[in-house]
């Protein structure tokens, strides 16, 4: 994970990326609950869960190139499925590719699992 990433933003970048995670997983969970109250066809509820079981993944920080990617092509599944309302879904996938592409930051579980590491040598 360290690879696709040169580094964990830490400070305001951070705490900014956290936002947005916490922001875009609220936005799913609500989109979600939206469309199943509207709509029972399980082709329509189908990419509205996997978009939000994969946003409360990515509010955790975990797995974030992969969660965002699928939040981002579910959503555009969505979009293009009902092209009558296509906007939320639009910069709902937006905001999945963004943090897919950006990263996590430095409070996530992948900073945490896959961060930098300070290794201290005994000194003899």
């Amino acid at each position: 994970m360290q690879r696709l990433f040169s580094t964990f933003a830490n400070g305001w970048p951070g705490k900014a990326l956290l936002v947005q995670r916490l922001v875009t997983c609220a936005a799913l969970f609500f989109s979600a609950i939206d469309l199943v109250e509207r709509d029972s066809a399980l082709i329509l509820t189908t990419p509205q869960i996997i978009a939000a079981a994969a946003g409360l993944v990515l509010a955790l920080g975990l797995w974030t190139p992969v969660m965002g990617t699928l939040v981002a092509i579910a959503e555009l599944w969505i979009a293009f499925a009902r092209p009558d309302t296509p906007w939320i879904p639009i910069l709902l996938a937006t905001f999945g590719a963004t943090l897919a592409m950006i990263g996590p930051g430095a409070w996530s579980v992948d900073a945490k699992l896959f961060g930098r590491k300070h290794i201290e040598t005994p000194h003899d």
